[in-house]
């Protein structure tokens, strides 16, 4: 029988130390970078010790890799519940979501940073986890568009599939690139910045769309 410690059994204090040490890699791979931190920086700040970090992740990259799975499961969860209560007017519920987005990413910089900001051409497991990110993100495109559109119907209706896939990752990739290319010279604190670029994601998904539409 495992033993309650702080009324938490020892999967939950396993729970609580693996959150502790995302939560200091998020903080330090934000300032200084991912060569920049170490794991005794990471398990000093967390106030945990190297073993326990080693019984949660194997190194550096597999936190990383942890760190985005984190940020993008809080992200889907959030746009997954504002979809759901979506008026099902897409020229009402496109920049509603597209703002939720921006603002679930760019309203703590630190998120911004490790996610947007360093992530690309780390690791091939990082890249993995950013491509997981957005073929979800494509499918909740494409989930939202079925529910505008209505599902492909016809002897063609496979090939439509296939159209609105490929246009729902492009989509996904340019938003995700231009939320990049911002964060290069972004002052994070300013809102008016914040919003330009909300109004840029909206002005491209709407262009894209229309693209899809006619």
């Amino acid at each position: 029988m495992s033993r309650t410690i702080r009324g938490l059994d020892a999967e939950q204090r396993k729970a609580e130390r693996r959150e502790q040490l995302l939560d200091a890699a998020l903080k330090l791979f934000a300032a200084n970078g991912y060569l920049g931190t170490s794991i005794e920086q990471i398990c000093t700040t967390a106030y945990i010790g190297t073993k326990s970090f080693y019984e949660l992740f194997n190194g550096r990259e597999e936190c990383y890799v942890a760190l985005l799975a984190r940020t993008s499961e809080r992200l889907e969860e959030q746009m997954a519940g504002l979809a759901a209560r979506a008026q099902g007017n897409e020229r009402q519920d496109a920049p509603m979501l597209l703002n939720a987005f921006a603002h679930a990413l760019l309203d703590d910089p630190k998120v911004a940073k490790v996610t947007f900001g360093m992530a690309a051409g780390i690791s091939d497991a990082v890249e993995r986890q950013r491509r997981t990110n957005r073929r979800w993100a494509a499918g909740f495109l494409e989930q939202l568009w079925e529910r505008y559109d209505g599902p492909p119907t016809g002897p063609d209706a496979a090939d439509q599939r296939a159209v609105r896939h490929g246009v729902a990752i492009g989509l996904v990739g340019g938003l995700f690139d231009l939320i990049s290319d911002w964060l290069l010279d972004a002052n994070l604190t300013n809102k008016d910045q914040i919003e330009t670029l909300i109004d840029d994601l909206t002005t491209f998904y709407i262009t894209v769309r229309r693209g899809l539409t006619t």
